[in-house]
């Protein structure tokens, strides 16, 4: 429809863009092709936060490119901040516990 370079307008205008969970499932090469685009039109003029649970060396399997990939990240990581958390997952806090505690009432 011809509407792809006004989409790709659209989200780079933003100050900020959030792309949460990135990895979580995999990107076809078109699908990896537009993320680079709307990360080179944003590089060096506005912010981008990505979440993800795949680490760099990995994301060439992602976007089944390794060069896309590392042309992806050469603009992400260039004036980054890389924050890793570690430790068990926030959503499951207390699941656990709560789980085994109905487990150990069974027995």
């Amino acid at each position: 429809e011809n509407r792809l370079e006004a989409r790709l307008k659209h989200y780079a205008k933003y100050q900020l863009l959030i792309i949460d969970e990135i990895g979580y499932l995999p990107l076809d090469r078109t699908g990896a092709n537009l993320l680079f685009q709307l990360i080179t039109k944003r590089y060096e003029v506005h912010s981008t936060i990505i979440t993800t649970n795949q680490v760099f060396s990995k994301w060439g399997d992602m976007f089944s490119d390794n060069t896309l990939a590392a042309a992806i990240l050469d603009r992400l990581l260039h004036h980054s901040h890389i924050i890793k958390i570690t430790g068990p997952s926030y959503r499951l806090k207390g699941k656990i516990e709560e789980f085994e505690e109905k487990i150990s009432s069974i027995k």
